[in-house]
């Protein structure tokens, strides 16, 4: 009896890995216990022994000691990308940028390496761009074209790991980016490019080629159709920055934010224009997120937005119409569903609104995306006003945080955002009560504060009554 239990220790307990976030359990299971996904727990082999502790090569030293010169950013000359990266690309940090198809990603991030090469930025201004998806020929001509071409910008086109670590080898860049990281595959590990296990070991010998070199990789990659980063969760975890690309398709305009940032901030926005000619940095757009119509129309508000410490005016747009339907519908562009929800049910229960059979439409202008809740007061005028058919006064803004209770919430920033209204020629705010006593309100701008979503919209579409 003695003799078979320790037969069965000695052969130790199997182990079970999540491909997508890494996650461990001694028994299989259908389900990840960590980020849920489904079919994604497989054996990886067995425990029979704890790890031995390894001879120390490099000692620990204090922290004051430590070099922090290598961890200092170098702008890329696109002042835009600097912002949204914490001021320029780190030495030895790899950045993820993702987007869907056609957002304009290559093009950025082109137009990044030629400006690097140019500059001297990248150290000895040598800069690989490899593309997974085009012949060098085709990134050429791109490059022509948005004028980015560079004598020590060098092109290769490859998809096998090994040999882009090889021309890593050779040309020995500063900056490396790679086009995209879905489409380069390893020899040594099964399966075809882009699936769970080739990702995690392309973005594993590409960060450690990183840090091992010091060099700024900067990595495109694919979204699926929600928008989250196609392959393992694992790979927004191991990188040091993940910067998120987004706009409609049928725009110009193109909005870059960073999701994660080692290095900097996460709440930073940066707004580029892309056309036939390139992509071009925004240092004050916030005149695109307007109509630009001469005359008020009902169903209209405009609302000030902070992106990070940035304001930006945006208008919102709503229609509200008789339904034919048993469940009237409720469409969105640009806002968040669950709170315009959320407005429509506390317009229905505070404000006595009629709008339960009644469908309605939202939508932002120049295909920005609010997700602040400030922007909550302007959806509820925006429909107030759809559902009166009464248009705001010329020259009003609004922002505030609607409450369940149906009260008028305040928001950070208020002065700032008063100060950009101003600057644009706004001449009314509706605002929460309480901005008036916070500091100074900048010249030629009425505010009007408001404390509840009955008083706002009385007051608002009815500023003689």
């Amino acid at each position: 009896m003695a003799r078979t239990a320790t037969r069965s220790s000695s052969r130790g307990a199997a182990t079970f890995r999540c491909t997508e976030c890494g996650w461990q359990t001694a028994k299989w299971v259908g389900r990840c216990g960590e980020c849920q996904a489904w079919g994604s727990v497989a054996e990886v082999g067995t425990v029979t022994a704890r790890t031995a502790a390894a001879p120390v090569t490099r000692p620990a030293v204090p922290i004051a000691e430590v070099d922090a010169s290598h961890a200092t950013a170098r702008p890329t000359e696109v002042a835009e990308f600097d912002r949204v990266l914490g001021g320029g690309l780190v030495p030895g940090a790899v950045v993820l940028v993702a987007g869907e198809p056609g957002i304009g990603k290559s093009t950025l991030l082109l137009d990044v390496a030629g400006r690097a090469a140019r500059s001297g930025v990248a150290g000895e201004r040598r800069v690989l761009y490899v593309s997974g998806e085009e012949s060098a020929a085709q990134v050429r001509a791109r490059a022509e074209r948005i004028e980015a071409m560079a004598r020590t910008l060098y092109l290769a086109s490859e998809t096998d790991l090994a040999t882009l670590l090889g021309q890593v080898e050779q040309v020995d860049p500063e900056l490396l980016v790679v086009d995209s990281v879905q489409t380069v595959s390893s020899a040594e590990v099964e399966g075809a490019a882009g699936n769970v296990a080739q990702v995690r070991e392309v973005a594993a010998s590409l960060i450690a080629l990183a840090k091992a070199r010091g060099i700024a990789v900067l990595l495109v990659g694919h979204v699926t159709k929600d928008g989250s980063i196609a392959g393992p969760r694992v790979l927004e975890h191991l990188v040091d920055v993940v910067v998120q690309f987004e706009g409609d398709r049928h725009s110009r305009l193109r909005l870059v934010r960073a999701v994660k940032n080692r290095y900097g901030p996460t709440d930073e926005v940066g707004c580029f224009d892309l056309s036939d000619v390139g992509i071009v940095g925004l240092a004050d757009p916030s005149g695109l997120f307007l109509s630009g119509r001469t005359a008020q129309v009902p169903g209209t508000c405009v609302t000030v937005t902070l992106e990070g410490r940035r304001p930006l005016v945006t208008e919102v747009q709503a229609l509200v119409t008789q339904s034919s339907l048993s469940t009237p519908r409720r469409a969105t562009s640009g806002l968040d569903a669950a709170r315009v929800s959320m407005v429509l049910a506390v317009l229905d229960k505070r404000a006595s609104a009629p709008i339960g059979g009644s469908d309605a439409y939202l939508s932002t202008v120049g295909g920005v995306r609010l997700t602040e809740p400030a922007a909550d007061l302007a959806v509820t005028l925006a429909l107030a006003g759809a559902i009166t058919d009464r248009p705001l006064p010329d020259g009003t803004v609004a922002f505030g945080e609607v409450g369940l209770a149906g009260e008028i919430r305040p928001v950070t920033g208020a002065h700032r955002r008063l100060a950009e209204a101003a600057r644009l020629g706004f001449r009314r705010a509706v605002v929460p009560t309480g901005v008036l006593g916070a500091g100074p309100v900048p010249d030629g701008i009425d505010v009007l504060e408001v404390g509840t979503v009955r008083e706002a919209v009385g007051r608002a579409l009815h500023p003689g009554g």
